[in-house]
């Protein structure tokens, strides 16, 4: 709407009557469902989408998008990691919408900070209040900083307060079902419709019926490598390079277990750990 964004691959220049947006999630799906339904309104341009925190530093300081929606939960760097990356860098801020499926406690402190946040999955009514809420804000105030950082920076505080205490899981092993911490757990794997959970004293079976179900109910650490896979980042031990510059996970349960990393998750994996 207010500044002229630089082209890069995949993404437009914004004309200068619209509001220009930037997308960032981990997940394809939430990026083309925000996309899709930004798409729809007047003014409005999508000029990038990023899939991690490292991209969206990047990309923020290049197109310097009006609007970014940006994922709370993300591996590696995460959208609060952003907002800290963005500060440090004093690289200016855009409006910020989080993107967000934390409880009905850690949206109490997106509220009490004054920050814009959609729920997911998300509703497209609170996501064109959203937008136009950032319209009105530069339209009264088109030359003024974004959200200030200090802002931001209490924000961050209050949702490392309200996250949930450590989940806990239940782990079916030997006709017993033992309450397992998520930190504890090194990995699960799925086979022909039955989960496998091994922690680093145990292993047992999971209630869960999909790997999708279970990531769900775990802390954002836990990462989807594979289609079958999925992994503990605390608990990797060593990235082992491949054939075909693909990459296995050597995790640290007793076995020393190796998982692939998918085709897909490879560059992911490359810029968390800047291979």
């Amino acid at each position: 709407m207010k500044r002229a964004n630089t082209a890069t691959s995949g993404a437009a220049a914004a004309t200068s009557a619209a509001l220009s947006v930037l997308i960032v999630d981990d997940e394809p799906l939430a990026r083309d469902e925000l996309a899709y339904l930004l798409k729809s309104m007047a003014d409005v341009e999508v000029v990038g989408q990023g899939k991690n925190g490292l991209e969206a530093v990047n990309l923020i300081r290049d197109l310097e998008p009006d609007l970014v929606f940006l994922d709370v939960q993300m591996p590696g760097l995460d959208g609060l990691g952003v907002v800290r990356k963005l500060v440090e860098k004093k690289i200016p801020l855009p409006r910020i919408v989080f993107a967000t499926a934390y409880d009905q406690y850690a949206v109490q402190a997106f509220e009490l900070e004054a920050a814009d946040y959609l729920l997911k999955p998300f509703d497209k009514a609170r996501l064109a209040k959203a937008v136009e809420k950032t319209r009105k804000l530069l339209a009264a105030t088109p030359d003024a900083p974004a959200e200030p950082s200090a802002q931001l920076e209490a924000l961050v505080e209050r949702l490392q307060q309200a996250k949930p205490p450590r989940a806990k899981l239940i782990v079916r092993t030997q006709n017993r079902m033992m309450m397992v911490d998520a930190d504890e757990i090194v990995y699960a794997t799925i086979d022909d419709g039955v989960i496998t959970i091994v922690a680093r004293d145990l292993e047992g079976t999971s209630n869960y019926a999909t790997i999708e179900a279970l990531a769900a109910a775990l802390p954002e650490n836990f990462w989807k490598v594979h289609r079958s896979y999925l992994v503990n980042i605390n608990r990797i031990r060593e990235v082992v390079p491949w054939f075909k510059s693909s990459f296995m996970l050597k995790l640290d349960d007793k076995k020393q277990t190796q998982v692939p990393v998918s085709r897909h998750q490879t560059k992911r994996l490359r810029e968390l750990f800047k291979l």
